[in-house]
This record gives structure tokens, C-alpha cells and sequence, in this order.
């Protein structure tokens, strides 16, 4: 067996959302003992197998390599000052574990290279245009965000974290682009943060601003790049009443409420207006969610998708791509779910190795 790996025993613990006294205590083992297995001295195996069955990782994950973690300081988060570090941590738990599984991936398939415009100095809007001009989209509507994503290079993975402090994030790391959106969202809500976090990625690669005014920078991208100045000019609803943006939003695929901070940003509608617009759409549910029987399918992933497909082709199953990762299904699951709708079988299935010929992925 392995040398134990005590990162992967904190790793395991912050996924969980624990501090150390109640991991200490579900253990029954004392606070101090934890610190000396945090520290490396090896834990006896049935500590080890406490520790397991507590944080729902098999004994064998706490016996592999250490797994790289995305530095705080590099990460978008969304609402970090709202953000407790109980859920900042559990985020960036579940992102290290995505890497390990990209890395899997990436050894056995030839995935697209990464064709991320890096503008530090551009103006959001002025940024939006030229992305949209480099993908070749100009005033289009934009297509299925997680493709035009994975098309470019970007990896796409999700999160199923139950709270609106965590909403998507990314990161650059070895030169390739990631983003994490949480698929518990509606699918409007994660379309704009798959915009909005391409805005970090083209404005904020080479460092820049951070806190509220990148935030601001990274929101007005997403909603350029969704709805291009000229195509809402052209084609917002006049005079723009609630009614009419309910039914407008589905030409760019964005929610109501997105809809209307855009026409008002362009002047389409007045601040006093704007103000009523938003007001009626909250009362509407419009807020939170999109209660309209036009609500959009969630967009899925092409690259994940075919991964998967492709393997289970071979006699390759969940169960065995997360024994070879030395995590649980249900860990598995949590860094796709939402993001591939082909039926996937959980159990069975032969391992696979690596080949000295990597299928490539035809992304459309």
C-alpha cells in the first residue's frame, strides 16, 4: 500500500464542511490525536477506516498522491465576502478532486487546446466583442455555453453545492482555463455565470483588480457577450414592459431580470423605469428563478459527455473510473452531475489503463 497522505485527510474534512474537533470526535479519537494524523504520523488502519466511513471516501483515497488544490487567491469567487470559509473550503475540495479526474481524463483523451483570449486591459464590453469576434460569433446569439466553452480549451465541471453563496468560479492552471458552476441553479442563472466566468478568465488571467470591481468587470462581460450591444439595440422589446422582456429573453437565452439590467445599461429603458421593471419581475419570482413555462433545458457537456460515452463503449463504468480515482461514486458524480444526461452505468465494468493512443474528442 501507498504511503498515507495526511492533505488528503484535510482535503476530505473541509469537503465535508467539518472542523477538526467533529471530525476528531465521529473518528473517537481525540482532538490532538487528529492534529499528530494531519501532521503525518500514520493513523492505525481502523482509524483510517473511521475516518472513511465519516467522510464518505474509501480507505484508499487517504493512501494516494497528494492532490494539487487551486490557490485560494487565484480563484473567482462570486460572493467571497458572503462566503463563509466553510463553503469557500468545500468548494475548493470538490475543485482539487475535479482536477484529479481531469488529469484522468486528459491521459486518456485528446482534448481541444486552449483558445482563451487574455485581455488584462480592456474595457469588459470593448473585451466581450473581441472574444465574440475571435469564436467567431459577432452579434449571434450565442450558442450552448458549455460547448462554445469546452470548444475553446476551457474544462467545464460542476458543483452541487446547496447555497447561493457559491454560484461558479474559475481558475487558469498550467496554462489551461477552468471553470465550476453549480448546477443546482436555474439554467439561465448558470448560462450567464458560464459568461461571466469567461470573463475572468479573458480579464483577470495576468492578475488585475479583485473583490467588488472584478466582479463588476466580470458581470458587465457576461452580460455583453450574451447580448451584444448592437443585437439588443436592434432587437429589445419596446416600449419594454415586463411582459414583453418575459417574452423577449428567450432570443439571447437569459433570464428576465438579466434582460432588463441590460436594456437599462444601454439606455433602452430609463432608470425610473428600469426600477418598476424590476421591481414587478420580483414579485413575479423572476428574482430567483424563471417560473415562465419557456424556461430553458440546462446546457450540458459535450467534452464529459463523450468521456464518458466513449467508455462506456470500452466496458468501462462510473464505478470503475472512481476506483481508480480512490473516490466514492457519489464524489464522481458531484464534479458531472447536470452537466451529462446519457444514462451511465454505476457498477461493473473492466479498468483501464493508459494507452499509447488517445481517441480525440470532435466537439461541434
Amino acid at each position: 500500500m501507498s504511503q498515507f497522505a495526511p492533505g488528503r485527510l484535510d482535503l476530505a474534512r473541509r469537503r465535508r464542511g467539518l472542523t477538526k474537533a467533529k471530525l476528531a470526535e465521529i473518528m473517537g479519537v481525540t482532538p490532538r490525536a487528529l492534529t499528530f494524523y494531519l501532521s503525518g504520523r500514520v493513523p492505525a488502519p481502523a482509524t483510517i477506516d473511521a475516518a472513511a466511513a465519516a467522510l464518505d471516501f474509501p480507505p484508499a483515497f487517504f493512501y494516494a498522491s497528494e492532490l494539487a488544490e487551486p490557490p485560494v487567491d487565484g480563484v473567482s469567487f462570486r460572493s467571497l465576502s458572503a462566503m463563509s470559509a466553510r463553503q469557500r473550503d468545500q468548494a475548493i475540495g470538490a475543485a482539487a478532486i475535479a482536477l484529479e479526474l481531469d488529469d484522468w481524463v486528459r491521459e486518456r483523451f485528446n482534448l481541444p487546446h486552449p483558445n482563451v483570449p487574455r485581455l488584462r486591459h480592456e474595457d469588459p464590453e470593448a473585451a466581450a466583442e473581441a472574444v465574440r469576434e475571435a469564436w467567431g460569433l459577432g452579434q449571434k446569439r450565442a450558442p450552448n455555453m458549455v460547448h462554445l466553452l469546452e470548444k475553446h480549451g476551457v474544462r467545464v465541471y460542476s458543483l452541487v453545492e446547496d447555497c447561493k453563496e457559491v454560484d461558479a468560479f474559475s481558475f487558469w492552471r498550467d496554462g489551461a482555463p477552468y471553470v465550476f458552476l453549480n448546477t443546482m441553479k436555474t439554467a439561465e442563472h448558470s448560462r450567464m455565470d458560464a459568461a461571466h466566468e469567461l470573463g475572468h478568465l479573458v480579464l483577470h488571467a495576468w492578475g488585475g483588480p479583485r473583490g467588488r470591481r472584478a466582479e463588476d468587470e466580470a458581470k458587465a462581460f457576461g452580460a455583453a457577450f450574451l447580448m451584444p450591444r448592437r443585437s439588443v439595440l436592434a432587437d429589445a422589446p419596446r416600449p419594454g414592459n415586463v411582459r414583453q422582456i418575459i417574452s423577449a429573453k428567450r432570443k439571447w437565452d437569459v433570464s428576465a431580470m438579466a434582460l432588463a439590467y441590460r436594456m437599462a445599461r444601454l439606455g433602452i429603458v430609463s432608470d425610473w423605469q428600469a426600477r418598476a421593471i424590476y421591481s414587478q419581475l420580483g414579485q413575479l419570482g423572476y428574482r430567483t428563478g424563471e417560473p415562465d413555462r419557456q424556461a430553458m433545458t440546462r446546457e450540458t457537456s459535450q467534452v464529459l459527455g463523450k468521456v464518458f460515452d466513449a467508455l462506456r463503449a470500452e466496458g468501462v463504468s462510473r464505478a470503475t473510473v472512481a476506483r481508480e480515482l480512490s473516490i466514492s461514486i457519489n464524489e464522481l458524480n458531484s464534479a458531472i452531475f447536470g452537466l451529462v444526461l446519457t444514462p451511465l452505468a454505476g457498477d461493473g465494468g473492466r479498468d483501464v489503463g493508459r494507452s499509447g493512443s488517445r481517441p480525440n474528442l470532435r466537439l461541434a
